[in-house]
């Protein structure tokens, strides 16, 4: 996804500032969210990269993106937003459908790269969710009572929550998120064309309800659903070992 630089510095210094004057702001939950933030960003991005070329484009490839470095994929401004905000996003992946080599249309293989990164980051929930009742469940008392264990698994909540949001995020179906081309492959001839026309008119949208708490009533409720549904139903099947 891409960003005008202009209209991503008045978004950022308002979101910080809203943060820090509200009492939002918290270092050392901040400091926590960024072992989180950097799975969350490269895995997606990486997922992006790999779908990509598994369908015949080397476009991310040639370009150093099919890499689980996190600065091959990391965008300053991405990552201070999914700090602060929950919401966020990583280096754009550039891919060339042209190069596409499976039978299937331009647009089906933009979905399929498209949905391969929020994909990534509910794998990524699960896993971690997983790992965090692992942690609690068998080693209860390190995990509980020392202060290692305690950054551990309040580190693995975050991350849990932050592949979380940002999987729900990029699905939100207007430009230039991730949402918007898998629904341009589910498009008549006709919606396609009336979206692509009024592209520019979706971004402005996109903007005005991402800085007002529109976007965040909408998919906050979401974001909660599926992290109390996974930590429900994965607490559930390890409280069978206890």
């Amino acid at each position: 996804m891409y960003f005008d630089s202009r209209y991503l510095y008045i978004i950022l210094a308002i979101i910080v500032l809203i943060n820090i004057t509200s009492g939002g702001f918290d270092l050392v939950s901040l400091l926590m969210s960024i072992p989180g933030v950097l799975i969350a960003i490269t895995f997606h991005e990486y997922a992006h990269a790999f779908a990509a070329d598994k369908l015949g484009d080397d476009t991310p490839r040639s370009q150093g993106r099919l890499s689980l470095n996190p600065f091959a994929h990391l965008d300053p401004f991405g990552v201070i937003m999914l700090l602060f905000a929950h919401i966020g996003w990583g280096k754009p992946v550039e891919i060339n459908p042209n190069n596409f080599t499976r039978k299937i249309s331009a647009r089906t293989g933009e979905a399929i790269v498209s949905v391969a990164g929020p994909l990534m980051n509910f794998i990524l929930a699960i896993v971690f969710t997983i790992i965090f009742y692992a942690v609690t469940t068998f080693a209860n008392t390190f995990a509980t009572q020392t202060t290692t264990g305690i950054v551990i698994t309040e580190m693995l909540l975050y991350t849990v929550i932050l592949n979380v949001g940002l999987g729900v995020f990029n699905l939100v179906p207007i430009p230039p998120l991730d949402g918007s081309k898998i629904l341009m492959a589910f498009l008549p001839y006709n919606g396609k064309r009336w979206f692509e026309e009024h592209t520019q008119l979706f971004y402005i949208i996109f903007l005005i309800i991402w800085i007002t708490p529109i976007l965040s009533m909408i998919i906050s409720p979401i974001i909660d659903l599926i992290t109390n549904g996974l930590i429900f139903l994965i607490g559930n099947i390890f409280s069978m070992f206890v």
